[in-house]
């Protein structure tokens, strides 16, 4: 997804048939910053509770959530 002034950018989003949404944003790195999952708080602010997971997939070496929320998960994690 990416807005129209392309402000906002978000890889993937997956949504269900009750509408409720997934966002998922793709770094490879595997460093996490703020600006990284900017994008998905600010789908966050804007669904509010329709977006039921933020996940921020990247190359580094453990799973953990991130205070505001946001999954972090290895690519690794996610198959052989």
């Amino acid at each position: 997804m990416r807005t129209k002034n392309t402000e906002h950018e978000i890889d993937l989003i997956v949504e269900r048939p009750d509408r409720k949404v997934v966002a998922i944003e793709i770094k490879l790195s595997d460093g996490v910053s703020d600006k990284d999952v900017r994008p998905l708080n600010w789908l966050h602010s804007q669904l509010g509770d329709r977006v039921v997971e933020r996940v921020l997939v990247n190359t580094g070496p453990r799973a953990y959530r991130r205070d505001d929320g946001v999954a972090v998960v290895p690519l690794a994690l996610l198959g052989p």
